[in-house]
């Protein structure tokens, strides 16, 4: 592995591909979720992904947490890197409590059980649910398990943080409460790669913004440069 000094991530001519049937049965045609897509991830960036609606950003997360694998091209890290998304309520096993799938999700997610069991309290205020903390998911809300995900990804030690803002869910006190944790996160020394409509958010708190239009990362310039075409672009179409 050859990266530059500080990088803990290449991604290099990314490719993703879904299958699609077609009119007739025997004929399928490949879908190019993303078509080529490259730039490294510095130790300390904070990265927007910006694009418009099925440009391919929440697919290219998905790829650079391990969740699927590109059909060409590679993601490479330095060992031992740790990158994880922030969920909102993905994976959860429905028979099983909330406080059973803190657990469950927390080593999914790479802690240690004794990290995890240390941190229960705090997920659980975090979550604010109530007794249902220790009713089987199955019972919950979307917004229940997504207040649930959240505070369990949010307690996760890790070296790359994945966020789509696309998932945030809830009712409106929990969606700007985590989107004011988000922003505490992002503020850190932690590397965050962030998907977001918001260029306001962008703006203010992204040191690199990535523009991917129709699967393809664009030429990387300056944050308000690269703002500023993804505007033009947009009012163009």
């Amino acid at each position: 592995m050859n990266m530059p000094p500080n990088c803990i991530a290449r991604l290099e001519h990314l490719g993703l591909g879904y299958r699609q049937q077609g009119v007739l049965p025997w004929k399928r045609h490949v879908f190019w979720a993303i078509e080529d897509i490259s730039f490294d991830i510095q130790r300390g960036d904070t990265i927007g992904i910006i694009g418009r609606n099925g440009a391919g950003k929440s697919s290219l997360l998905r790829v650079i947490a391990g969740i699927i694998n590109p059909d060409r091209g590679s993601v490479e890290r330095i060992p031992g890197t740790k990158t994880t998304m922030l969920s909102f309520g993905a994976g959860f096993e429905p028979r099983l409590t909330g406080r059973q799938n803190i657990i469950l999700n927390g080593l999914q997610l790479g802690m240690e059980k004794k990290h995890v069991v240390s941190r229960m309290d705090q997920i659980i205020g975090l979550a604010d649910i109530g007794e249902f903390i220790d009713q089987p998911v199955r019972t919950y809300s979307s917004g229940m398990r997504a207040r649930l995900g959240f505070a369990i990804a949010y307690f996760v030690d890790t070296d790359i943080l994945l966020i789509d803002e696309a998932l945030a869910t809830g009712d409106e006190a929990f969606r700007e409460k985590a989107s004011s944790l988000i922003r505490q996160k992002i503020s850190s020394d932690l590397t965050v790669v962030i998907v977001s409509h918001s260029m306001h958010l962008i703006a203010n708190t992204c040191t690199r913004v990535i523009q991917i239009e129709n699967g393809v990362s664009l030429e990387e310039l300056s944050p308000q440069e690269t703002i500023d075409r993804y505007r033009s672009t947009a009012l163009t179409c």
